[in-house]
């Protein structure tokens, strides 16, 4: 099965995420590693309100994460910086890394998205709703002067089924199509779900398609390429990443070097579906990267500071399955009611689409 990501999300979940905010005597339902939320709200007379939220996470001091700092009715007003294509030439479709200046107004940490409002009316004259994208950089950014958050991107390019005429998503095109010194009105930040661990010495394993890779990026800069006094990464992280060909392997000189310089903490596997083959011949999607290890995940996934994370198509939560159960049948294990309990505790972090 391809997997295709456009780290785009539905206004659906925006308006989840506004109701849970809005709720502000709600919390989480208490499990073995988190403890309810408690909503602060801050007002500051120069800016707008701005919402915040405390999450306690294992081992380790609390750390706050800002939600809807501004609002899809009153968003704030980016400037792009740079915007850079990130694929080779033979890739199948084009994918950007955008820049944008923030001032510092919209903070933001790894595992968040940021809304998108695309100028202009829909077809029905209405202004075109929100769309969320996932964050690609840490919370200090990329200029790594706090004033910034970038973007990963995938034009969208379809053909209509019904016409035969050539349709292009209008957010995704218009963020690809940005221009150094363009304005772009933006709004959140939104997201407790892919939430790094504060457990410094956690396995972290990530599971990413395409621009599923944009969590991922912020969480591996956080650990290997910033030096950050409250927060000092003792840990391991394994990525699997899949993508069509190598000429769209995102971020790779980035992740490379990485797993260079940190050989013994940090691993990352490929699935590169149109250029490699597994054992039994098949195409080498993320799944099938993934069964060459499934002994190895196995383990990891019984050890109570392991963290899975998943980004990208709903489909890749049934790869995941395909792996995991016959491992787990074998050892006379129900890898369904074992999966239902890592998402409980949050150990499975999942943010398809």
């Amino acid at each position: 099965m391809a997997f295709l990501s456009f780290a785009n999300i539905s206004s659906q979940r925006v308006r989840k995420e506004e109701k849970a905010i809005c709720n502000s005597r709600s919390c989480l339902r208490k499990c073995n590693s988190f403890v309810p939320l408690q909503f602060v709200v801050k007002r500051d007379v120069s800016g707008p309100k701005s919402y915040g939220v405390r999450m306690a996470a294992p081992a380790s001091s609390k750390r706050e994460v800002p939600l809807n700092i501004f609002r899809p009715n009153k968003p704030f007003e980016a400037t792009c910086i740079s915007n850079e294509l990130i694929v080779g030439k033979d890739a199948p479709g084009e994918t950007w890394h955008m820049i944008l200046n923030t001032d510092g107004a919209l903070r933001y940490i790894e595992g968040q998205s940021v809304g998108v409002i695309p100028p202009g009316q829909d077809e029905k004259g209405k202004p075109h709703k929100v769309r969320l994208y996932s964050i690609a950089s840490t919370s200090h950014g990329d200029h790594k002067d706090d004033k910034t958050l970038s973007l990963c991107v995938k034009r969208l390019v379809y053909t209509d089924p019904s016409t035969g005429e050539e349709k292009r998503g209008v957010c995704s095109n218009y963020l690809c199509d940005l221009k150094p010194n363009d304005k772009v009105k933006i709004s959140g930040p939104v997201g407790t779900v892919m939430l790094m661990p504060e457990d410094p010495k956690a396995n972290i394993i990530m599971l990413a398609t395409g621009t599923g890779i944009a969590p991922f990026r912020a969480f591996l800069l956080r650990a290997f390429m910033e030096n950050n006094p409250d927060y000092q990464f003792e840990g391991k992280m394994w990525l699997f990443f899949g993508v069509p060909t190598t000429s769209s392997l995102l971020y790779r000189e980035e992740l490379d070097k990485m797993v260079k310089e940190n050989p013994d903490r940090l691993r990352i596997d490929y699935a590169i579906s149109r250029e490699q083959k597994d054992a039994n011949g098949k195409k080498m999607y993320i799944q099938n990267r993934m069964a060459e290890y499934k002994e190895e995940l196995y383990d990891l996934l019984h050890q109570p500071n392991t963290y899975t994370y998943m980004c990208g198509l709903k489909g890749m939560e049934s790869g995941l399955d395909e792996v995991m159960g016959p491992v787990f049948e074998e050892r006379g294990e129900n890898w369904e009611e074992f999966r239902k309990q890592l998402k409980k505790e949050k150990h499975l972090l999942i943010e398809t689409y």
